[in-house]
């Protein structure tokens, strides 16, 4: 139950009201008292209906009852000039299936309207005015989380302030991926949706099983579900995070250690997740594709009780596919159950279960010849097959709880633990191939220098997140205050056993060109190599203001305490740090926004690699300057933004030149460009997506060499193009006999990037085009849609990225994917 402050009703001075408003908004109870209240004046702007009904209580001075749910995704009609309570009530709810009555306080509340109120009869009250005829043209809109909704944009999102703050209000870089973007794109895999955001691409590490992403010039290997972190298994390996259940993406672009504790700097990826619906629905879907892919997903959500306070979801998807690289396959079955049940109107508790089994291959990529990728065909695998394997389970389980007090007061508190258990088999290498395609494979005792050999691990992996917060609403004369208190704890344990750096037969070779696979392996004992835990408590607080003169500001401060283990060497890390963040942005007109903003992060801690003994290095830190301005048009159904920014990272370790096996913090890292994002509809059916990004400069200020030299020193970084972008575009008939049918394309696009930071070779830039068509129809009161996409249409050679070291990952030649989903 929502509830909005009453002021005195003295403040209402005598007047009229229509007794057909009367009768029909306040109810017959308070009709003769509505009478004699005189016209307000109000200015709500258009946003979304629960915001809007907070500023209704406000400037009515009226109680305002209803329950969330009611008004969730709807978005108001515009409420400016002088009206009467009524008047103000029935334009600000427009198409939205609501009325609004009265209580015996003298509170209004809001109910569902089963059908169209009929027009009232006209007329007179003696001693009031006749009120002019109201027409509402507004069209009731689709919740912005319903399966249905084909919006591409969104206009909210609570991933860079942890509430569900308006884009157009928050003075920082966010952008979201909405389900239609995800459905017209097929997205299976988080790396293909990101391509849309500006200043992120994805990469490639750990043998393609990994999720990384390159964020404003700086490698991230963490992923957010629902705000719950997902770091990458300490030394390598993992897999994919799945999409079935995926409501939306999220990307906050900068600095996120204020509200999620030690991250890289470039930003935050948050994968929202699909909540349980009032509204039955279930949808099945095939997709079959490339390269032998088949994957069936499935959709089942609606209530279990009859009053709707017990709701459930769930989705499943099993995939199976080769790939155009040799000795890759793909084997995954997920589960992800959901349970929400609304104790009260107040009151709501959600669990959360996921459930992951892959049975995957690594790839070990292609290594580079001179200062370019190796000329081979891309299916060519510097892999042993006999030697290649990804297999394990990971599964998640949460709760989260949150108690309304009052409108102004909110109480919320989740808890969160995934398990992962994964084997390994894995062929890497660390130099280049020579110029006549040898890799070196390692001697015994690694005397020869060679490159080339097996990483085999055992690894277990436990992390525990849970997170207490406090909202609170208040105005401190002219200005509104939306405060957020917070704390959290998080805490993973890692224990690897591997075998290392065996090769077979030891000393030999394995040429690109012409390779030779083993028919056998030597036996790779396995040892204990890591027992590493690291947990951190973060406390936090925001002041989201809203000032006279459309003047937004957000304000907040975080402590951090940090300390790691790694009872495998005895080292111990203890880290403390506050990191700030601030913005400021002015919205003079409703279609534009102007922002600046600073903020700080806490990055990963240092530590001495098997060094006893020795002080540990501080952890590196980041701060980011960003100026921006945000526009929407047509009622916020197309947004588009701008933003410059300077990303600074420091405390980077670098090699002591003077003590083996010793590192410095001297080392400094910055990018800075600029980005520009657009999306939403341009016309009815006409959707488009683009993001273009100018990374100008991604430098390294600061390094020392082994030899106490400058070492990388004015080199850039490593997979980070000077410029990258994309832009899809769909467009579906509205009318007439090709209503349903939806087509569109895209390009994507990098320049030149530097495959380590050494710079010693260049991945080539890049050109793609990609074509989607879809036909939806009804059949046996069903919605059935047939979809084809077709990616890197013109079929180029071009490189995912590559890790730290000098394995590249090859990006797909021309794949279709096909897909028949069922919806009822």
């Amino acid at each position: 139950m929502s509830r909005h402050s009453q002021n005195s009703r003295s403040t209402f001075r005598r007047g009229a009201v229509a007794a057909a408003v009367c009768a029909q908004v306040l109810g017959p109870l308070y009709c003769e008292q509505a009478l004699a209240e005189s016209k307000i004046a109000f200015d709500i702007p258009v946003q979304p209906l629960n915001q809007a009904l907070v500023a209704f209580g406000k400037q009515s001075g009226r109680q305002v009852l209803y329950r969330t749910e009611m008004s969730a995704d709807l978005r108001s009609q515009p409420v400016k000039g002088r009206y009467t309570v009524g008047e103000a009530a029935e334009l600000l709810l427009g198409g939205a299936p609501l009325k609004a009555v009265v209580t015996d306080n003298g509170a209004i509340t809001l109910e569902r309207r089963p059908t169209p109120a009929k027009p009232a009869p006209t007329g007179e009250v003696s001693g009031a005015a006749t009120l002019q005829k109201v027409t509402v043209t507004a069209k009731p809109e689709i919740p912005l989380d319903s399966p249905y909704n084909t919006s591409y944009t969104r206009s909210d999102a609570t991933t860079a302030t942890k509430m569900d703050t308006p884009v157009m209000e928050t003075p920082y870089s966010v952008a979201v991926l909405t389900q239609q973007v995800l459905r017209d794109q097929q997205v299976i895999r988080v790396e293909d949706a990101i391509q849309n955001v500006a200043g992120v691409q994805s990469s490639w590490t750990n043998g393609g099983s990994s999720d990384v992403f390159i964020m404003r010039g700086f490698q991230n290997t963490n992923l957010y579900r629902d705000g719950f972190l997902l770091p990458s298994v300490l030394g390598g390996g993992s897999t994919k995070q799945q999409t079935a259940n995926i409501e939306r993406i999220e990307v906050l672009k900068g600095p996120g250690s204020i509200l999620f504790g030690r991250n890289e700097p470039g930003g935050v990826i948050n994968m929202v997740t699909k909540r349980p619906l009032a509204t039955p629905y279930y949808s099945l879907q095939q997709q079959f594709g490339s390269f032998d892919l088949y994957r069936t997903t499935a959709d089942a959500t609606g209530p279990i009780t009859k009053d709707d306070s017990l709701l459930y979801r769930v989705n499943l998807s099993y995939e199976g596919a080769n790939s155009f690289r040799d000795f890759v396959k793909t084997d995954t079955v997920f589960l992800a159950p959901s349970l929400t049940w609304n104790l009260s109107p107040q009151t709501q508790f959600n669990v959360d279960i996921q459930y992951q089994h892959f049975d995957d291959t690594n790839d070990s990529g292609i290594p580079p010849i001179g200062n370019r990728p190796a000329p081979v065909p891309i299916n060519r695998q510097t892999g042993e097959p006999l030697n290649n394997k990804n297999k394990g389970d990971r599964t998640y389980f949460g709760f989260n709880w949150s108690h309304t007090f009052n409108d102004d007061w909110k109480l919320t508190h989740r808890f969160g633990t995934e398990f992962l258990d994964q084997y390994s088999d894995f062929t890497f290498f660390f130099t280049p191939a020579t110029l006549d395609g040898n890799l070196v494979n390692l001697n015994s005792d690694f005397s020869n220098g060679g490159s080339r050999g097996f990483n085999n691990a055992v690894t277990h992996q436990q992390q525990y997140y849970t997170t207490l917060n406090l909202t609170g609403k208040f105005d401190t004369g002219p200005v509104s205050h939306q405060m957020f208190w917070g704390f959290d704890y998080f805490m993973f344990d890692n224990q690897d056993a591997t075998g290392c750096c065996a090769a077979y037969p030891i000393g030999g070779t394995f040429n690109v060109f012409r390779p030779v696979y083993q028919s056998s392996l030597p036996f790779i004992p396995q040892v204990p190599t890591s027992d590493y835990s690291q947990e951190w408590y973060g406390l936090y607080f925001q002041d989201q203001i809203k000032l006279p003169f459309n003047i937004y500001g957000n304000v907040g401060v975080r402590y951090d305490n940090a300390s790691s283990r790694n009872n495998a060497n005895g080292v111990y890390s203890d880290d403390d740090h506050v990191s700030p963040r601030g913005g400021l942005l002015w919205r003079p007109v409703q279609w534009l926004s102007l922002y600046g903003s600073y903020s700080e992060n806490f990055g990963p801690s240092n530590s001495l690699f098997n060094f006893p003994g020795q002080t540990l290095l501080p952890p590196q830190l980041a701060n980011q300057w960003e100026l921006g301005t945000k526009t929407e048009f047509f009622d916020g159904r197309l947004t588009a933004s701008f933003a410059y920014f300077d990303l600074t990272k420091t405390n980077v370790p670098v090699p002591d030149p003077v003590i083996p096996n010793l590192q410095r913090t001297v080392g400094e890292q910055e990018s800075r460009g600029y980005e520009i994002e657009v999306a939403g509809q341009i016309l009815p059916g006409w959707s488009v997506i683009g993001a273009y990004t100018n990374l100008a400069y991604a430098n390294i200020n600061k390094d020392v060499g082994f030899d106490g030299g400058p070492g990388n020193t004015g080199n850039r970084m490593f997979n980070a193009p000077r410029n990258f972008g994309s832009l899809w575009s769909t467009y579906e008939f509205q009318t007439g006999d090709l209503q349903g049918l939806r087509f569109g394309g895209g390009i994507r696009a990098a320049s030149q990037a530097q495959g380590t930071n050494e710079n010693t070779f260049q991945l080539p830039g890049y050109v793609t085009f990609n074509l989607m068509a879809a036909y939806s129809m009804k059949v046996a009161g069903s919605r059935l849609t047939l979809q084809l996409n077709a990616d890197n249409l013109l079929d180029h050679t071009y490189y995912r990225g590559t890790n730290t070291g000098q394995m590249i990952g090859v990006a797909p030649p021309r794949t279709f994917l096909g897909s028949v989903r069922v919806e009822f």
